[in-house]
Order: C-alpha cells, then sequence, then structure tokens
C-alpha cells in the first residue's frame, strides 16, 4: 500500500478530511519550502502538492503564476524539486509529498530518471495538469514501476466516457477539479459540486480530492461533508505573502490550524 492510501485509510478510519495545501517549490525564497511544509504538518496538514516552477502553468491564475515566476527568478530547477523531496524526509516529514508540474520539464529531464530520483527522494506521485490519458501511457508505466502515483484531473465538463477513461490511469486520488477555469481563491465554491463527485464515483472507487477555489474554513468544512480531501493552492501563496519572514513558519501554521477549524 502506498503513503497516500494508508493516508486516506487511516484518515477514513479516523473520521477526518485530508488537508492538502500547495507549495511553489523555493517560494519566497529559495529554502522557503522546507521550514513551511514542516510548520504545516505540525499544524495538521495531511498531505502536500509541491509545485515544479515553470514559465507557463496555464492551468494556473496570477497568484501561482506568480510564485512560479518568483520560483525561477531564485534559480529553482527540476532537479532542486526533487532534493526538496529528498531534504523534507531527512528532516523528518512523513506526511505524502507529490509533485505536481507540468509535463515538459519532467519530460526534459527523463521520465524514467525522474520517477527513479523522485522514489528515491521519498517522494509518492506526480500531478501532471497537461498530460491527457492518450499520452500518460509511459509516465503511468514508470511511476507504477518506482511504486509512485500517477494522480490524474477530472474537471466540472468532463464527459463520462472521458471520466471513465481517466479513472482507469489514476491511483492514490482522483483530483477533482470545482470549477472551470483556472486556480485562484473565490468566495463561493461551485453549486454543482456535489454532482461532480456523483459522476465520478461512478467510474472509481479511489478518494476524490477537490481543488481550485478552495480558501477559507467554510471551503475546507463544506468540501468535508462531500468528498474526501481539498486541496488549497492560491490561499496559501497569498498568505505567505503577507507574512513577517521573520515568523512566517508560525503564520502559515495558523493558516493550517484556521483552515481545519470547522471540522
Amino acid at each position: 500500500m502506498s503513503r497516500i492510501a494508508e493516508t486516506f485509510a487511516r484518515l477514513r478510519a479516523e473520521g477526518r478530511v485530508a488537508l492538502m495545501p500547495y507549495l511553489t517549490v523555493g517560494f519566497p525564497e529559495r529554502a522557503s519550502t522546507l521550514e513551511l511544509v514542516q510548520a504545516m504538518e505540525a499544524a495538521g496538514a495531511t498531505l502536500f502538492e509541491l509545485g515544479v516552477p515553470f514559465s507557463d502553468p496555464l492551468a494556473d491564475g496570477a497568484t501561482i503564476q506568480r510564485a512560479n515566476q518568483r520560483a525561477l527568478q531564485n534559480g529553482i530547477s527540476f532537479a532542486d524539486c526533487l532534493a526538496t523531496v529528498r531534504a523534507l524526509r531527512e528532516r523528518g516529514v512523513k506526511a505524502p509529498l507529490l509533485l505536481m508540474g507540468y509535463y515538459n520539464p519532467l519530460l526534459r529531464y527523463g521520465v524514467e530518471r525522474a520517477c527513479a530520483e523522485m522514489a528515491a527522494a521519498g517522494g509518492d506521485g506526480w500531478i501532471v495538469p497537461d498530460v491527457p490519458p492518450e499520452e500518460a501511457v509511459e509516465l503511468q508505466a514508470q511511476a507504477a514501476a518506482h511504486n509512485l502515483d500517477l494522480i490524474m484531473m477530472v474537471a466540472p465538463t468532463t464527459p463520462d466516457a472521458r471520466i471513465a477513461q481517466i479513472a482507469a490511469r489514476a491511483s492514490g486520488f482522483i483530483y477533482v477539479v470545482s470549477l472551470t477555469g483556472v486556480t485562484g481563491a473565490r468566495s463561493n465554491l461551485s453549486a454543482d459540486l456535489s454532482q461532480i463527485l456523483e459522476r465520478v464515483r461512478r467510474h472509481s472507487d479511489l478518494p476524490l480530492v477537490v481543488g481550485f477555489g478552495i480558501s477559507n474554513a467554510d471551503h475546507v468544512a463544506e468540501v468535508a461533508r462531500i468528498a474526501d480531501g481539498a486541496i488549497v493552492g492560491s490561499a496559501t501563496i497569498n498568505t505567505i505573502e503577507t507574512l513577517d519572514p521573520a515568523d512566517r513558519a508560525n503564520g502559515i501554521a495558523a493558516f493550517i490550524r484556521d483552515l481545519l477549524s470547522k471540522l
């Protein structure tokens, strides 16, 4: 059983929902991710989506684009992201760690090499939003060969036949995009979210984790009633930008505790 599967099994037995913050590796400073992940895990975060900086993050809104540019300016490479995963494990982080990135940097690095090094570093899988199931064969095979999960994404506009095709390639959990459009904090979640989740459940018994637009404790509580986990991305980045660097760890821990406060 993978670390991701073990985490969801434990949370289910405890009657809890997963909270998965998104962080861009190397934002706001090169080494910031290490301190931030440790503080967030201690505060109750249960999985982590670590963004690989890329110059054209097509699924992301202005906030995460800005974080990507800052990390690139800090000189963060694909290899640095793998090294960050390793460093987090060396520091004692136990939560599942996934690298989220676009396919071009991963392909250029080498799919087999990336999967081998990700596994050796202690990582748990990939989220690659611009790889459709038809193009995921090599990545899926190499991920499976190295005991990594490949997280697939389903959108509100995805037809049922396509959901079935995506679910057949997925492992770990399915990332359910809550709305059409790009990432970014929103005031309200989609009124159709429960129907989207019901459609996905017809095709998979994997945990369903909701992302895009989740930004506060009310949103997390709403998702917890109908799904297995919540991903908080842009709101996390926005919060980090407001924090005093001298007290950033305490500030981000307080943010995580607040997100969980209504569960």
